[in-house]
């Protein structure tokens, strides 16, 4: 996941790096599943719901991602990504998210899926180790 920053997290970073207001970084993390490109924007209009009996929920990953390699400027899953199995068809997971909350909360950065995977009901999506690799290139 060479991903891009959301406008919003572009806007955050910048502040605190120029002096103007502190970043609180979140406690957590949380990966999701979308399936169009949410853009710059970080809209999560078409992140998998959680209605309609799908049981997706967002993945907490904080623990899973390495710290930042100082060389190559990237962090990566140590561990798989396990989502619950579908409950109903989720579609065909094209981009991942990663935000700044459970539900609701901010996307802070996006990028496509190595591959676009369809989820139909009784599928799991499983990220495996190294897989989610997140880098500020």
């Amino acid at each position: 996941m060479a991903g891009a920053l959301t406008d919003y997290a572009e806007k955050k970073l910048l502040d605190h790096l120029l002096g103007k207001a502190a970043y609180t970084m979140p406690t957590t993390v949380y990966l999701g599943l979308l399936t169009a490109d949410p853009t710059d924007t970080g809209s999560a209009t078409s992140e998998i719901p959680t209605t309609g009996g799908t049981a997706y929920t967002r993945m907490a990953i904080t623990a899973s991602m390495t710290a930042a390699d100082p060389t190559a400027g990237s962090s990566s899953n140590s561990a798989a990504i396990n989502f619950p199995v579908a409950g109903a068809d989720w579609g065909n997971i094209a981009f991942f998210g990663i935000f700044d909350a459970p539900t609701g909360g901010n996307m802070l950065m996006k990028a496509p899926t190595n591959t676009t995977r369809q989820i139909l009901a009784g599928d799991q999506y499983v990220v495996s180790p190294g897989q989610l690799a997140a880098s500020l290139d």
